[in-house]
């Protein structure tokens, strides 16, 4: 990490903190900056970058061996499933923040409701700012996640602006991992 590499094909990503898409022509120097919850977050002369999983090989990464660095958390294939979506919860990252979304305290509610189908989510979430265009990809990340917990065949993941976050909010984990303690 934080090593300049040049990217072997073309990518399409993400720019920070606007969220709008863009492509990284072959060949743009990047410095991969953050790698937590599966996504790659990197430096371009242009700023900040969001790049997916999928395109790993173009960072010159192997996608293989970054699975097998991952470590399986078996403990939570038995536990509760509220704590199986918190768990989930716990892997998506703001790109700018080494912190998940739980920690951070961006995550205000978390509500579980049986049906025939199976069990629905409801998840209330907040952003570090109102004006931050990561925030619907922040929450589809979150959702994704929570769709790979067995038995859960919808989650809807809201963002709300009430009551407006604050770095009080952060987990005594978060603040730890900020240097904030």
């Amino acid at each position: 990490m934080h090593e300049e590499v040049a990217l072997t094909r073309e990518v399409e990503a993400i720019q920070i903190p606007s969220g709008d898409t863009i492509t990284l022509p072959a060949g743009t120097p990047v410095v991969i900056t953050q790698t937590l919850g599966g996504t790659y977050t990197v430096a371009t002369s242009a700023g900040l970058a969001r790049i997916s999983t999928k395109d790993t090989d173009a960072l010159g990464v192997d996608l293989d061996e970054q699975v097998a660095k991952q470590e399986v958390d078996e403990s939570m294939k038995n536990a509760p499933l509220e704590d199986q979506v918190w768990h989930q919860m716990k892997q998506v990252f703001d790109p700018e923040i080494p912190v998940d979304i739980v920690n951070l305290g961006l995550v205000y509610d978390c509500a579980l409701s049986e049906s025939d189908e199976g069990t629905h989510v409801e998840i209330k979430m907040t952003l570090t700012a109102p004006g931050c265009g990561m925030g619907p990809v922040i929450a589809a990340d979150a959702q994704a996640r929570i769709m790979t917990v067995p038995g859960i065949v919808e989650a809807n993941v809201e963002l709300v602006w009430d009551p407006a976050w604050n770095q009080d909010m952060i987990s005594e984990e978060g603040k730890m991992k900020l240097g904030m303690l």
